[in-house]
C-alpha cells in the first residue's frame, strides 16, 4: 500500500510538472520562487515578533504616536494605575510605519494603538522542546483598555465603577464615544474630503457632544438618591465631576483625549466661540480632567502633536480651510 502511493505521488509530481511545462514554466524556477516566498514571508514574521520581544522577558509593547487619541486613552489608565514603567511605548516607525510588513503582520488592519504582549516559552516534558514564545498582538483601544483594567485590576486604583448603574452609563459614553464620535472626528483634520461629507460630519459630531452632555446628566441624576440618603446631607457624589462621581474611570479615559481635539480644532480652524456652550456638565468635567496629574500630561502630549501639525500647514494641505470658506454649509455651532 505505502508502494502504491509513493508511486501515485510521484506520478502527481511527473504530470503536474509536464503541466507547468507545456505553459512555458520551468518547474526548477517555480519551486525557487515558491521557496523564496515562504523564506520571505517567515523572515517578516521573524522581523516582527524580534522587533516587539527580543526576549522572552520583554516587557508589554504599546505602539502609539503622542497625538493620538485613540492610543492617549490607554497612556492615560497606564498613567492613573502607574504602570509606565511596566510598559514599553513605541512609534510605529520602529517597526517601519503602520503599512509594512512587519507592523502588518501584528495587525493587518494597519492601524494604532496596539499592544503586543510577549508570553514566557512553556516548558516541555523530558526531552520534548519547550515551544517558542507567543506574541499576543492586541489592536483597538478599548480591547487593550479593557485588557489593561482586568488584567492589572490589583494594581493602583480600580477605574471601574463598583455601582451597576455608574457603570452602566460610563459603558454608554464609551460606546457613544467608540461608535459616533471616533468614526467622524476626522472631519476636522484630514482630507481631501467632500465638503459636503466634512459639513455632514462635523454636523454629527455637534450632535453627539449633546448626547454626552445627556449622558453625563443622567448619571448625576443616578447618584442623586444615594447623596441624600446620606446622613450628613453631602452630596458630593452628585457633583461629579467625573463621569461617575468623584473619582475618574475608563470612561473618563475614552472621552478626554477626543475632547481635547474638540476644544483645540473647533475655535481654531471652523470658528466656534465655546465648544461648551449649553454643555455645563462637560465644561465642568473638562476642567477637572485637565488638573488631573494624568489627564494634563495626556493634555500636553496631544496639544503639542496638534500644533506640530499646524505648523506643519496640515489644515491647509487637508483643505479644512478652503471648505470652511463654503457658506452654504453650517460651520460653526
Amino acid at each position: 500500500l505505502d508502494s502504491a502511493r509513493r508511486f501515485a505521488r510521484a506520478k502527481t509530481r511527473e504530470m503536474h510538472a509536464a503541466t507547468q511545462s507545456s505553459r512555458g514554466i520551468c518547474p526548477a524556477r517555480l519551486a525557487q520562487t515558491r521557496a523564496f516566498r515562504a523564506r520571505r514571508a517567515g523572515a517578516v514574521a521573524s522581523r516582527a515578533r524580534r522587533s516587539v520581544a527580543p526576549s522572552a522577558s520583554s516587557k508589554p509593547t504599546l505602539y502609539d504616536v503622542p497625538v493620538s487619541n485613540n492610543g492617549a486613552r490607554v497612556r492615560l489608565l497606564l498613567y492613573w494605575k502607574g504602570l509606565e514603567r511596566d510598559f514599553r511605548i513605541e512609534n510605529p516607525s520602529v517597526l517601519g510605519g503602520l503599512k509594512s510588513e512587519a507592523y502588518l503582520e501584528l495587525n493587518p488592519q494597519g492601524k494604532m494603538p496596539l499592544l503586543v504582549v510577549p508570553s514566557p516559552p512553556s516548558v516541555g516534558d523530558g526531552d520534548a522542546p519547550m515551544d517558542a514564545p507567543f506574541m499576543m498582538a492586541l489592536p483597538e483601544s478599548e480591547v487593550i483598555a479593557q485588557y489593561v483594567l482586568h488584567k492589572y485590576a490589583d494594581v493602583g486604583p480600580l477605574l471601574i465603577p463598583e455601582d451597576p448603574d455608574q457603570r452602566a452609563l460610563a459603558n454608554l459614553i464609551t460606546r457613544v464615544h467608540d461608535v459616533y464620535i471616533a468614526p467622524v472626528q476626522g472631519c476636522m483634520y484630514r482630507g481631501p474630503m467632500p465638503v459636503e461629507k466634512r459639513a455632514e460630519d462635523l454636523q454629527t459630531v455637534k450632535k453627539q457632544m449633546d448626547v454626552v452632555e445627556r449622558v453625563f446628566a443622567d448619571a448625576a441624576r443616578t447618584r442623586r438618591p444615594q447623596s441624600q440618603s446620606l446622613k450628613n446631607g453631602n452630596d458630593v457624589h452628585d457633583d461629579g465631576p467625573f463621569v461617575c462621581g468623584s473619582q475618574p474611570c475608563f470612561a473618563d479615559a475614552a472621552l478626554f483625549p477626543t475632547y481635547v481635539f474638540l476644544e483645540r480644532i473647533l475655535p481654531r480652524y471652523f470658528g466656534w466661540d465655546d465648544v461648551f456652550a449649553e454643555r455645563p456638565r462637560t465644561k465642568k468635567w473638562f476642567h477637572a480632567m485637565c488638573a488631573d496629574a494624568g489627564g494634563e500630561r495626556v493634555l500636553g502630549e496631544i496639544r503639542a502633536g496638534l500644533d506640530d501639525w499646524h505648523d506643519a500647514g496640515r489644515w491647509e494641505t487637508t483643505g479644512v480651510l478652503e471648505a470652511v470658506k463654503d457658506d452654504r454649509f453650517t460651520w460653526k455651532y
